[in-house]
């Protein structure tokens, strides 16, 4: 089936703090804070955006860092796993980078591929993937992670869910992902649009818990479409198939749908049009905090109740 979908735009979870999640994927993983911002319903939190130099759509991992929230529970109906996309022979490098932070991780195989798995400070189930094909993708480099190790964008994202069948329509009929790969429980979906950040996993089990959304948890996960006229497009898709779906929103540097999907997990449909450049420039991105328009003239009180971070 032909499809307008361009595999993951980004990826958005929650976090217990502004000021380990920051350190965490800043400094442990090495991405770029692409953009600092607060949450469109709750300007008293944060919104941070890391990925690539440009947060690339595909690279963007996003987080609400709600003070206190607590632990969540990864579970059925959630996207339970994210992966990114290392190079060959950069394990090593990663394992003894993880455990000097004091984080485990463990190493293993799915479809052929290895991965190696831990949690981020909240519990948010990480993966880093060494792709069958390799992944030209520019990475963002740090003074401590070399272009020879460093994470080049997504690979997967998981949903846990115990029927898999609804979702699979979704996914095929909608979005137009194909089949690719079965391995028990495990379904592996993908495009041919784009040459990375195209899979979606699905595990089917029956027995899993009950999610429940908090720190470590994710919250959304966004598909990736040029530009608002193919946004609607898919939104036609959706309705079509008698989902629920919210108007297109502004979400300031791309244009969103929201519709949560049979098996529970919440999607997203993003576009890469205006981008993060709109309101600071490629050198700047992340240094200062950006304001929805309708919050800017509460500035001041805004910032005064945000976490200030070191």
């Amino acid at each position: 089936m032909k499809t307008n979908i361009l595999g993951l735009h980004h990826i958005t979870a929650i976090s217990n703090s502004a000021q380990g999640n920051h350190d965490f994927y800043t400094n442990v993983l090495g991405l770029r804070l692409v953009k600092k911002t607060v949450n469109f319903d709750d300007p008293g939190t944060y919104h941070f955006y890391f990925g690539d130099e440009q947060g690339t759509p595909g690279s963007i991992i996003t987080f609400f860092p709600w003070e206190g929230i607590g632990k969540g529970v990864n579970g059925a109906g959630m996207a339970t796993h994210t992966a990114y996309s290392v190079p060959s022979g950069s394990f090593d490098f990663w394992k003894k980078r993880l455990e000097g932070y004091g984080i485990e991780s463990q190493e293993s195989v799915i479809f052929n591929e290895r991965l190696l798995s831990f949690d981020d400070p909240d519990g948010m189930q990480l993966q880093l993937v060494v792709a069958e094909k390799q992944d030209n993708r520019e990475p963002w480099t740090t003074d401590q992670i070399g272009a020879d190790v460093a994470i080049r964008g997504f690979h997967t994202v998981t949903l846990t869910l115990r029927s898999a069948e609804a979702t699979v329509k979704v996914l095929t009929d909608i979005l137009g992902y194909s089949q690719i790969k079965h391995e028990g429980n495990r379904y592996r979906f993908a495009v041919d649009t784009v040459d990375a950040a195209n899979f979606i996993d699905i595990l089917e089990d029956p027995a899993a818990p009950n999610g429940r959304g908090a720190a470590g948890t994710n919250h959304h996960i966004a598909f990736r479409v040029k530009d608002d006229n193919i946004l609607m497009e898919v939104r036609k898709k959706v309705v079509a198939a008698g989902l629920n779906i919210t108007p297109k929103i502004d979400r300031d540097y791309f244009f969103s749908l929201y519709f949560r999907e049979p098996g529970g997990v919440l999607f997203e449909i993003a576009t890469d049009n205006p981008g993060f450049t709109v309101d600071e420039s490629l050198d700047s991105l992340g240094s200062s905090l950006r304001l929805p328009k309708k919050y800017e003239g509460m500035r001041q009180k805004i910032e005064e109740v945000l976490p200030v971070l070191e």
